[in-house]
């Protein structure tokens, strides 16, 4: 008895080949999106709206802005130039006075020209990757600034406090290092925040209304959790307000200092060299303390554009005014400089 034995074709369910296909489908969509995480954003490029208005403003405001950067560049760069002429001008105090100058100009160098692109409307696209290293720059270049005013405001400290041993206890060596340890510090604070910044994740629209990047556009512009950047940034805001309690408690001890000097003609000289470190620290810390100790996606944008501007293209001209207009020694090294040429 021969048994026929047939081949039956065996089949399977139908949701078995989806369920085959679905992980693979599943894991290039996971691919896909990590990859788009990986980038921190689908934005490739922000539009910058700069001020609003029509253009006979806009024009004006170009040439405001313009003659005000080509003012700063002028006379930050006549500060390096006196002191490297004049040997006279070679002590702590005109060092750090030129890494100032020399800071002051590359702050504005790095928001004036595109500002003035932006206003003018030929330069109003800007690429994620230079938004964020225009913020990154900006912002250490910020805190830079702030330790070096408080290395300046320990420098006037010891003069006032100090004057006979002042040059032994600030000599070249140690103002060298506080000047190397201030640059340092002020990249190195920003650097875990501009990472930060540049993993979050940005939607349309895609219009910054502003004429530069800085962190609180990013914020409003983010459509990712964005409590690790605040919280990043108010841990720099600390440093920041830091560095400013000791610049305040070297002028309490000068002032205290000065109100015990008898003679009227050196209250007169310290009163010159305190007025004008006071002066620029004040100016200096009022923008970023109202700026950065508590920043949000809330924040009005337009009081922000407002205090921006003027800590970025009036406050680098006046820096160089205040120390060399009451300072006598500048003044006779200007002075010889025209006589010799």
């Amino acid at each position: 008895m021969t048994v026929m034995l047939t081949c039956c074709p065996v089949l399977l369910p139908q949701h078995s080949t989806s369920q085959l296909e679905t992980p693979v489908i599943a894991e290039e969509m996971d691919f896909n999106t990590w990859g788009h995480t990986a980038n921190g954003t689908g934005v490739e490029e922000f539009d910058l709206l700069g001020f609003p208005g029509v253009w006979n403003s806009q024009v004006s405001l170009v040439v405001v802005f313009a003659l005000m950067y080509s003012l700063t560049v002028l006379s930050n760069t006549c500060i390096l130039a006196l002191r490297w002429m004049n040997s006279n001008l070679r002590t702590p105090m005109y060092f750090f006075l030129c890494n100032l100058s020399f800071l002051e100009i590359w702050y504005t160098t790095g928001v004036v020209p595109k500002a003035i692109g932006v206003m003018l409307g030929t330069s109003q696209n800007i690429a994620f990757s230079v938004c964020i290293l225009q913020s990154f720059f900006l912002l250490s270049l910020g805190s830079t600034e702030c330790f070096l005013l408080s290395v300046m405001a320990y420098d006037c400290y010891l003069a006032i406090c100090y004057p006979l041993r002042c040059s032994s206890l600030m000599n070249s060596v140690l103002s060298a290092r506080l000047v190397l340890s201030s640059w340092l510090g002020g990249f190195l604070a920003i650097l875990l925040l501009a990472f930060l910044t540049s993993r979050m994740m940005f939607c349309e629209p895609d219009a910054i209304s502003h004429f530069r990047c800085d962190i609180d556009s990013c914020l409003a512009l983010s459509c990712s959790d964005t409590w690790p950047v605040e919280l990043m940034t108010f841990l720099v805001s600390i440093i920041v307000v830091a560095s400013c309690v000791v610049t305040l408690v070297d002028y309490v001890y000068i002032t205290s200092s000065m109100l015990r000097i008898q003679s009227a003609h050196g209250q007169k000289k310290d009163f010159f060299i305190y007025s004008a470190c006071l002066g620029v620290v004040t100016i200096w810390y009022d923008s970023p303390m109202f700026l950065y100790v508590k920043p949000s996606a809330e924040n009005p944008l337009d009081l922000n554009k407002f205090v921006i501007t003027f800590h970025t293209v009036v406050t680098p001209l006046l820096n160089p005014f205040i120390y060399t207009l009451r300072n006598k020694e500048v003044r006779q090294a200007l002075g010889w400089a025209f006589q010799k040429k």
